[in-house]
């Protein structure tokens, strides 16, 4: 057995060297830099921001290259040094209405109160491969990264919500939960399934979000709006009595208007589902906020009949490092597991040949 373990160590030294060879690649390819994954690999280095819930664009950068562009492998990686950071403190809720805009876009007002930005976007482009893309680009002018206005732009919600037609935006007393630190047990609430979409797997979400739209918890729902951009970021200072600015991120949010329900002594009115992510995200930030609404179909005496509905099923499968944990771990040994299921399989098969020619003989 000794012999084995030691054995099993080498091997595992020489995967780690050949991981790292691999990593490198040609010697006669530059190497890449994080500066260049963090500015021009920046939706990949978002995605782990988001995912990792941690936002700092050099680390995740780091994590993409040291992961071999693997993004699950360094989101992985972010979260884990993640739980090495002291917590000193908890921000206060970050006020998108007066958002450094670099993208803003509503699919249910073409009029919009301060207009509507394309930004930076893949929406309008052809999907085709452009053959620039084989070397480098040409210098360009540099375009604005943001609206350069001042003021706060109100969510198109607030339209809606002027005239009574949405359900209002009520802001709970309550403390927030905090998933990484408190056991979820189910039933959560809403805060709490939030900062579990928010961190949850894009492509688990994408296809949740999609069923709804198919008619499994079916939502009818209208992008109410999309931004994208930077918000300050404040903690509370009591030694000086005031909140300080302590730095800005980019942050993508989705207010979504679904079907409308009316409940009690109020009338009809549209539903809202809800997401906020780190970076440049707006299929996630959508994907959230549909399923968020799918989730909240108690608060609105629907049936829950769907998968996205369902939120012990969503929220427990939708994180990918732990899925990615449970299903990559079968690689790792099972040789006694797999010796056990073997002789009880010979030890049934025995019993019913037995069997089979105990009943041959009997006739």
């Amino acid at each position: 057995m000794y012999v084995a373990v030691k054995g099993g160590e080498a091997a595992i030294d020489k995967a780690h060297k050949l991981l790292a060879d691999r990593r490198r690649g040609d010697r006669a390819v530059p190497a890449l830099t994080l500066d260049q994954i963090a500015e021009q690999l920046a939706l990949g280095v978002d995605r782990v921001m988001a995912e990792g819930s941690l936002y700092d664009p050099q680390l995740a950068a780091m994590c993409v290259r040291q992961s071999r562009g693997d993004l699950i492998e360094a989101i992985f990686l972010l979260r884990a040094y993640r739980t090495t950071l002291p917590r000193f403190g908890y921000s206060l809720p970050v006020a998108t209405d007066t958002m450094q805009i670099e993208r803003r876009v509503s699919a249910t007002y073409k009029d919009i109160p301060g207009g509507q930005l394309l930004g930076p976007t893949f929406d309008y482009t052809h999907r085709l491969i452009d053959p620039d893309m084989a070397g480098d680009e040409p210098v360009a002018q540099p375009a604005r990264r943001l609206l350069d206005t001042a003021g706060s732009f109100p969510r198109v919600t607030d339209i809606l919500n002027d005239e009574g037609l949405i359900e209002p935006d009520v802001a709970s007393d309550k403390e927030p939960a905090d998933l990484t630190r408190d056991p979820t047990s189910f039933p959560v609430d809403r805060d709490l399934r939030l900062q579990a979409l928010a961190r949850g797997d894009e492509g688990f979400l994408l296809s949740l979000a999609y069923s709804t739209q198919r008619g499994y918890g079916r939502t009818h729902p209208f992008v109410g709006e999309v931004r994208i951009g930077m918000v300050e970021v404040e903690v509370d200072v009591p030694e000086l009595g005031f909140a300080v600015s302590i730095g800005s991120i980019r942050v993508t949010e989705c207010q979504m208007v679904s079907q409308f329900k009316g409940q009690g002594e109020e009338g009809p009115r549209f539903t809202r589902g809800y997401g906020l992510v780190f970076g440049q995200s707006e299929r996630k930030a959508m994907a959230v906020s549909l399923v968020d609404r799918a989730l909240r179909a108690d608060e609105f005496d629907e049936q829950r009949t769907a998968p996205a509905q369902d939120e012990e099923f969503v929220l427990a499968h939708c994180d990918n490092v732990e899925a990615t944990g449970f299903v990559e771990h079968l690689k790792l040994p099972h040789y006694v597991d797999f010796q056990a299921e073997l002789g009880l399989l010979r030890m049934l098969r025995g019993e019913k040949e037995d069997a089979s020619q105990n009943k041959e003989a009997a006739e």
